[in-house]
């Protein structure tokens, strides 16, 4: 439903106003999220650079957090914070927002609407999304590896001249496939458990069922993608001036992080994923779907 639509006397808003409801609740969500949960990423990410292309015991969330404050400050915790803000209403927007004009395609070029059709168009929303603002999430990365408090500007001057162009959307093959696989898990998952809670218990639209129904999702998105997170991390953070390149693409990357560091190295930072991720999931659905009933729309 449109917004206003469910008003006789108001008239339904151009296309463009319609537009900009459905893809602006969708990226407030998703920023309002990573705002909260921004520190678990960038511990996150440092978890998932320890003892590269080595092997050796990994320490855990605890000893990271302990060792970014007490080096680098509380501040730290916040690295990379403005590109990610910045990503998270383009990219959230994006992401969320495509997947219903997908599944709505979806539905009138096969007349279904089944969990693989919904997974398909979370595939497609994700992965166009992160094409798109690859670059953000390059920077973004950069920054929660740096010690140097440099701002997001200057990191941005320093890939562009001593890596050119190309290397903003380093590691974008990856990123669309962990982009895809998190929108599809998560959108497919959240709509097929709104759908099922609905049918076999008392729960219907409103608080409960989106939180019950958004932690399942966040569950599945993490299972999902964080070995596809860790291999585009790596990627990202491969630098071209430091020489011979480690890794040539992801499939390469996987390969190497499995030999030299084994199997279990391809979750690591798998715990702090679901951490960030988990609170990610559940405060973008319940965000975004009241953002909907105030803009008058129908839940998703």
């Amino acid at each position: 439903m449109r917004p206003g639509s469910g008003d006789a006397r108001q008239p339904a808003p151009a296309p463009w106003a319609y537009a900009l409801y459905h893809f602006g609740t969708s990226g407030a969500a998703v920023a309002a999220a990573t705002a909260v949960t921004h520190p678990l990423d960038v511990i996150k990410v440092r978890l998932q650079m320890q003892l590269a292309g080595q092997r050796g015991n990994l320490v855990g969330m605890g000893t990271i957090f302990t060792q970014l404050v007490e080096r680098e400050g509380p501040r730290s915790l916040y690295l990379g914070l403005a590109p990610a803000l910045t990503r998270s209403v383009v990219y959230g927007g994006l992401r969320l927002g495509l997947y219903e004009p997908c599944k709505h395609v979806c539905s009138y070029a096969f007349a279904s609407t089944n969990f693989a059709f919904k997974f398909a168009s979370g595939v497609i929303a994700g992965a166009l999304a992160t094409a798109l603002t690859n670059p953000m999430e390059v920077l973004k990365v950069r920054l929660q590896m740096s010690t140097s408090n440099t701002s997001a500007i200057g990191e941005m001057r320093k890939i562009l001249a001593q890596e050119g162009l190309k290397a903003l959307w380093k590691g974008v093959g990856p990123a669309m496939a962990r982009a895809g696989c998190l929108t599809a898990s998560q959108m497919a998952t959240y709509d097929e458990a709104k759908q099922a809670l609905m049918k076999w218990t008392p729960l219907e639209e409103g608080f409960h069922l989106h939180l019950i129904s958004s932690c399942i999702a966040g569950t599945a998105g993490t299972l999902v993608t964080t070995p596809v997170d860790m291999i585009k991390t790596r990627l990202m953070l491969q630098r071209e001036s430091k020489g011979v390149r480690v890794y040539r693409n992801g499939f390469h990357c996987a390969y190497q992080v499995v030999v030299t560091e084994g199997v279990k190295s391809l979750y690591k930072g798998g715990f702090a994923t679901f951490a960030r991720l988990g609170p990610q999931t559940t405060i973008t659905f319940i965000v975004c779907e009241k953002l909907r009933e105030l803009a008058g729309m129908t839940a998703i």
